[in-house]
């Protein structure tokens, strides 16, 4: 996530920089960024339908973006070959090895908060949709354990998570790649005096959530990730408070809790209470649902705020597993499904005239995939149980949720008023110039020489093309008019993030099986 720039800039790489060769030298060996299979016009048929995409495509790129954001001592097989090593002191600032894990976005900073909710995310898609995945299920579940080995290393002392590595404020004064960062590496830490039940409770599901990914694969991490996810629930509930109200200036206004931790404790909960069906999380959540917002009227999903997200995990207990005591949770998800359906009875939300679900202007696709993921899943769970959503006197069915999820993740492949596909790499026309320190400046293997810190903002504030393609990362996206000016200052449509792209892993899945291309 970037906010603050500085326009200085000591040298000019445009001396020096031939695009072509190092787009060659720089992409040559890693993974393709498009070719014919990728083409947005392939037709693939299912049930007498054609796919004008190829979801499949689309799926292991959205899954090779990871690859591309990660931070620490790079694996033999690492896909995203223009990437070298990066942090391998982090964490050294208090004694602590907090080397690997990833970069939110564009920047080189590890924030807590969001990479925990990317992991919770690309859990819960590979627990939902990993059974469609096929060949990418190992890929998909390598990216939630770059993660989870993170966030165990983050967890390792009780009442202690360390959340943040980096001064953003710093990082953000200049444009350097990861492998050349110099800035300091400060570590930013809650605990028992600075609380931080929203990112502490984000942690624990992500344990949670990763522990049942893992659990027949590996059950022995398995059990090592939800021995920690209950220490670490106990942790946020035990004291609670913000933590941007203990580390206001580090982690302000980059991610801030501006939704409280309540919704997290909810969240936290609930995945607790499913990889452990341990009927105390049942309780929990029984007697404190409503204290911690459970029919709250909020229809915004993401990093920030997971009250829809648990609502809708909730729901399943309810209709699939008959946990009967969390009946009052249909009604809660209809609620937000129903803020969602254009044209529905309490619908709530704002289409672009493209028809491209609009929350916000920053970052505004994150929303799209993480509501795209909670139509699907949803409309899992109601034909599991024979049902629908009830809106007023209005009824719709899963087929309709799926078909709302269909035209968004479409939209986000090309289906819109400047046919751009909004993922790097996919189809004939999509970002080039993406708000990213790594990907706009030159590799190494074209560059050696160290990149200073202010050296880079030359790139920063030309026109030329990305040379480095950052495979599968899906941008903030178009404005409220359907508008993309794909300029790498914009950081707010042309900065990709982990946490975008997580939910439309599941999605991607789903779509790729549904048209019989997995």
């Amino acid at each position: 996530m970037a906010l603050l720039f500085f326009s200085s800039s000591s040298y000019d790489f445009r001396v020096f920089i031939v695009l072509s060769f190092f787009i060659v030298l720089c992409n040559g060996s890693s993974y393709s960024s498009s070719s014919p299979s990728s083409s947005l016009f392939n037709t693939h048929h299912h049930r007498h339908h054609i796919a004008k995409h190829n979801y499949k495509d689309a799926l292991t790129k959205s899954i090779l973006f990871f690859e591309g954001q990660r931070s620490g001592k790079l694996p033999h097989n690492q896909r995203m070959t223009w990437r070298r090593d990066s942090g391998l002191s982090d964490g050294s600032a208090l004694h602590v090895d907090l080397v690997g894990g990833y970069y939110d976005a564009g920047d080189n900073i590890k924030f807590g908060f969001p990479m925990a909710f990317t992991t919770t995310m690309l859990s819960w898609s590979v627990i939902e949709f990993g059974g469609l995945m096929k060949s990418e299920l190992p890929n998909a579940k390598a990216a939630i354990r770059w993660a989870t080995d993170y966030l165990l290393k983050a967890t390792a002392r009780p009442d202690t998570i360390y959340v943040q590595v980096g001064d953003a404020t710093k990082d953000h004064s200049c444009w350097e790649r990861p492998e050349d960062m110099d800035t300091q590496r400060s570590v930013f830490k809650v605990d028992k005096n600075t609380p931080g039940s929203d990112v502490a409770a984000e942690t624990a599901a992500a344990l949670a959530a990763a522990a049942i990914v893992f659990k027949k694969s590996d059950p022995s991490y398995s059990k090592t990730l939800l021995k920690r996810a209950v220490r670490v629930f106990a942790f946020a509930d035990k004291y609670r408070g913000t933590y941007s109200a203990g580390l206001k200036p580090e982690v302000c206004p980059f991610y801030c809790s501006y939704s409280g931790y309540q919704d997290e404790l909810l969240w936290g909960a609930a995945w607790l209470q499913k990889a452990t069906k341990n009927v105390k999380y049942l309780n929990y959540i029984k007697m404190n649902g409503q204290v911690l917002g459970a029919a709250e009227y909020d229809n915004t999903f993401g990093w920030d705020n997971k009250h829809a997200g648990a609502r809708i995990l909730l729901t399943k207990a309810f209709l699939v597993q008959k946990m009967k005591t969390l009946s009052e949770y249909k009604g809660h998800a209809d609620n937000f499904i129903c803020s969602v359906i254009p044209g529905a009875p309490f619908s709530s939300s704002q289409y672009t005239p493209g028809g491209l679900l609009f929350k916000m202007s920053d970052a505004n696709m994150q929303y799209v995939t993480s509501t795209s993921f909670l139509l699907l899943t949803y409309a899992k769970y109601l034909t599991s149980a024979r049902t629908v959503v009830h809106c007023g006197g209005s009824v719709y069915t899963p087929g309709r949720l799926r078909s709302i999820a269909k035209k968004q993740v479409d939209y986000l492949l090309g289906d819109n008023p400047l046919r751009m596909s909004y993922m790097v790499g996919y189809g004939p026309k999509f970002p080039r110039r993406i708000h990213h320190r790594g990907s706009s400046l030159p590799c190494v293997a074209s560059h050696p020489a160290k990149v200073q810190c202010h050296e880079g903002f030359s790139i920063l504030n030309s026109q030329s093309p990305n040379p480095n393609i950052l495979v599968g990362a899906v941008v903030g996206g178009p404005d409220q008019h359907d508008r993309f000016p794909d300029e790498r200052t914009d950081y707010e449509q042309s900065e990709p993030a982990t946490y975008i792209n997580a939910p439309l892993v599941g999605a991607l899945a789903y779509f790729a099986h549904s048209y019989g291309q997995l």
